[in-house]
C-alpha cells in the first residue's frame, strides 16, 4: 500500500471484475448483424412516418410518432442495451435529414408548414425518452 491511500498519480483504479478492466473485444456477427437491422429499420420507420404525417393529420403525426417510439424501444429490449435505441434513432435521423432536402426539380417531402416541423421535433425528443428510458444495465 502506498502513502496515499492506494490511489496512484493517474486516480484510482478499477477494481479486477470491473469492466473498465477487460480489453475490448469485437461485437458478434450475429449482434452486428442485429444493429444493422435496427438501422435499417429506424431508417424505414422514418420514411414511412414522414409519408404518413403528411397524409393524415394529426392522427398520422400521432401514428408516425407512437410507429418510431416503438421501434426504438423495440430496440432497446431486443438489445438489451440502450445502443439498441440509438441504433434506430440514428437510421431514422438519416433518413428524416435526407427527406427534407429538396431535388434539383422542385421535389420535396416535408411541406413549409407547421406539421413537418412538429413531426421532427416529436421524433427527436421521443427518440430522447427511448433511449433514456431504454433497456440498459440495471445498477
Amino acid at each position: 500500500m502506498s502513502l496515499n491511500g492506494g490511489v496512484n498519480d493517474k486516480g484510482p483504479r478499477p477494481a479486477a471484475g470491473s469492466p473498465l478492466a477487460q480489453p475490448l473485444r469485437l461485437p458478434s456477427a450475429g449482434r452486428t448483424a442485429a444493429y444493422a437491422g435496427l438501422f435499417l429499420c429506424g431508417a424505414l420507420v422514418g420514411v414511412a412516418g414522414a409519408l404518413v404525417q403528411a397524409a393524415f393529420f394529426p392522427g398520422g403525426l400521432l401514428l408516425a410518432l407512437a410507429g418510431a417510439a416503438g421501434t426504438f424501444l423495440g430496440g432497446s429490449r431486443l438489445m438489451a442495451s440502450r445502443a439498441g435505441a440509438a441504433v434506430p434513432v440514428a437510421g431514422w435521423l438519416v433518413a428524416v435529414v435526407l427527406l427534407t432536402t429538396s431535388r434539383p426539380e422542385g421535389d420535396f417531402v416535408f411541406g413549409a408548414s407547421l406539421r413537418p416541423y412538429l413531426f421532427l421535433l416529436g421524433g427527436i425528443v421521443v427518440a430522447m425518452i427511448c433511449a433514456t428510458l431504454g433497456g440498459g444495465r440495471n445498477r
